[in-house]
């Protein structure tokens, strides 16, 4: 089951955290897969690292808020065989309240978290159709749905992609193009213990504990329990699944009350 065998993958964002453990899921299971991501460094290293592991993947440099930039990779892409996958990981995060966000901090927010987004359902959707079909993933939050403490541009970011994946999921159901979104709550990725390091030197395992704790079930969720349900979703077998939203939350959602 969860075969991808023969299926080409893009994944933005693949390179590190959520979209490294997708990227190792999809290649696992027989996908051909290709890194978009900003760092090419990181990106050449995650696709060797799967080659040697028996995989196959190619690590591409991408700035996704560039639009002519982002065609010219996935048009490259598309001429040397059929698109089957899109998942759109890449994505950056930011803290504060409408008065602490700057303009600059909203517009980076939207070039990169919403028109990124836009960019790479532009350049591929045409791809997927001339093929028959295909699957997009992108990958949302529980701030789309939630109202989160100091997470105003992010939340606003998310909110959009959770509506785009609707929107794709209703125009395209006649070209035969599914369309889902994950949305999750804390993940356990390299960027949380970053963050703490930074915020709260000598603090990071307390915090730590804390912040796992807002989850009822008591812990974060590792970034294999994201790519396990990516899998999923751009599997034949998730064939009836298009237009929903997977909160993968330990309970965050439904269960704080």
């Amino acid at each position: 089951m969860f075969s991808l065998k023969n299926k080409t993958a893009l994944v933005t964002g693949g390179a590190s955290g959520i979209g490294l453990a997708i990227t190792k899921a999809f290649a696992q299971a027989g996908a051909s897969v290709h890194i978009l991501d900003l760092n090419s460094e990181q990106a050449e290293q995650a696709a060797d690292g799967i080659n040697q592991s028996g995989g196959q993947a190619t690590g591409h440099a991408v700035d996704v808020s560039n639009q002519e930039q982002t065609i010219a990779v996935i048009n490259q892409i598309a001429a040397s065989g059929p698109i089957h996958i899109l998942v759109n990981n890449a994505g950056v995060s930011h803290i504060g309240t409408v008065e602490t966000t700057t303009e600059a901090d909203f517009d980076r927010i939207f070039r990169i978290n919403v028109k990124g987004v836009y960019n790479c359902l532009y350049a591929t959707i045409p791809h997927l159709k001339a093929n028959g079909g295909g699957v997009i993933l992108n990958m949302a939050s529980v701030a789309a749905t939630l109202g989160l403490s100091d997470r105003f541009a992010y939340s606003m970011s998310k909110g959009a992609v959770l509506t785009m994946t609707l929107s794709v999921a209703k125009d395209y159901l006649k070209d035969k193009i599914r369309c889902n979104c994950i949305s999750p709550a804390r993940v356990h990725t390299p960027f949380v213990d970053g963050f703490l390091a930074k915020n709260y030197p000598g603090k990071e395992a307390e915090m730590f504990e804390k912040l796992s704790k807002t989850q009822p079930i008591g812990r974060m969720a590792e970034p294999e329990e994201v790519g396990a349900l990516a899998l999923y979703l751009c599997s034949d077998e998730a064939g009836f699944v298009t237009g929903c939203d997977y909160p993968l939350d330990g309970g965050f959602t439904r269960l704080n009350a």
